[in-house]
């Protein structure tokens, strides 16, 4: 997501825009976006800084850490970005900050419920859904 500059007024600047997961590089094994992220910015210009007030929000697909079974979550944020300017500068590029924002928030071992009991060591079935008749008994 890039910013003129020179289109923010007093007044400042609001605008929409999607960003492509892809180009953030923000799908893992365990994680990944369903769907474009939706930005809404609020863009203000005080002398040499510029504030940035971004909503985002978009549907995420996890995989459980525990079961291995897939599942979805809306994905909401709200950041504010605050930015130093030169005189020279045209243009602001605030991806990668987006980028290490959504980051920090993804769960280290994302859980499809709290209380998900996982995969029998033994036998492999997913105690969520059934009981295991192995001789472990989903330890």
């Amino acid at each position: 997501m890039k910013i003129n500059v020179g289109q923010v007024s007093a007044d400042g600047l609001a605008f929409e825009d999607k960003i492509d997961p892809a180009s953030l590089d923000l799908d893992t094994g365990l994680v990944e976006f369903l769907e474009p992220i939706r930005a809404k910015a609020e863009v203000y210009k005080i002398t040499n800084a510029l504030s940035v007030n971004l909503k985002l929000s978009s549907r995420i697909g996890f995989t459980c850490g525990r079961c291995l079974e897939d599942f979805k979550e809306d994905y909401r944020k709200d950041i504010q970005l605050n930015y130093s300017l030169d005189s020279s500068q045209q243009y602001l590029d605030l991806d990668q900050d987006i980028r290490a924002e959504i980051i920090l928030e993804y769960p280290f071992n994302p859980l499809c419920k709290a209380d998900c009991k996982g995969l029998c060591p033994g036998c492999g079935k997913n105690l969520n859904q059934e009981k295991c008749s192995c001789n472990l008994k989903g330890v």
